[in-house]
């Protein structure tokens, strides 16, 4: 009798578990990107409060292809730091859940169109700037084009890794210097390559070295 309430108790802790997780994904928010003048056009990255997330984009070419190691097709899962998604999450709620016109409608230059939905249980809203005259909104939109600039980043140094491995070393000198000056942030979405750079005795020590330093970078 005394076993039998011992599972019975487990599962009931797996489902509060569950339940649980259900309920810090319950928040969503999702930003879609359009531009024809950049390769990728168009992505689309899906967030939630834990800091996972899904991210796909739409590239040309195949893997033989030199055009596709700067454009490839990306769909895969992410995570960003816990901070930043707190950050996104804390913006939807200050701004309505973005239930509000974003665009300023300014004659400024055409950044691409940045469509913020946001979903959960106290709300929903929509909103598509190319540039926003609220500053923490056009903000947070360069934040998460610099996202997608590491993350676009990321499979382009995979696909270097198998196609072109002394490629590798202008690539990795660009991505750091990306990373100092903001065109690339969280650098943790790609701390899987990152890792398998660093402890790939068959590239250049330059290239271990930056992501070494990188992945330093990831932490902080």
């Amino acid at each position: 009798m005394k076993g039998a309430w011992i599972v019975l108790a487990a599962a009931a802790l797996t489902l509060v578990g569950r339940s649980a997780l259900g309920q810090a994904k319950v928040e969503v928010f999702e930003v879609d990107y359009d531009n024809p003048q950049l390769a990728p056009a168009q992505w689309t990255m899906v967030l939630h409060p834990d800091g996972s997330g899904h991210f796909q984009s739409l590239g040309s070419g195949s893997p033989s292809d030199a055009s596709d190691i700067k454009t490839p097709s990306v769909d895969r899962d992410i995570r960003v730091s816990p901070e930043f998604a707190a950050q996104l999450f804390a913006t939807a709620h200050r701004h309505k859940f973005f239930n509000m016109n974003c665009e300023s409608h300014l004659k400024v230059a055409f950044q691409g169109w940045k469509t913020f939905t946001y979903t959960g249980p106290a709300g929903k809203g929509s909103c598509r700037f190319n540039y926003s005259k609220d500053k923490e909104i056009e903000a947070l939109g360069d934040s998460l084009v610099a996202v997608e600039s590491t993350i676009m980043e990321g499979a382009r140094l995979e696909i270097l890794l198998k196609h072109d491995r002394l490629g590798l070393d202008s690539e990795m000198e660009y991505l750091v210097e990306a990373a100092k000056d903001g065109r690339a942030q969280q650098i943790c979405v790609i701390s899987g390559i990152l890792k398998q750079l660093a402890g790939d005795p068959e590239v250049l020590d330059r290239v271990r070295e930056r992501a070494d330093m990188l992945l330093e970078k990831a932490k902080t």
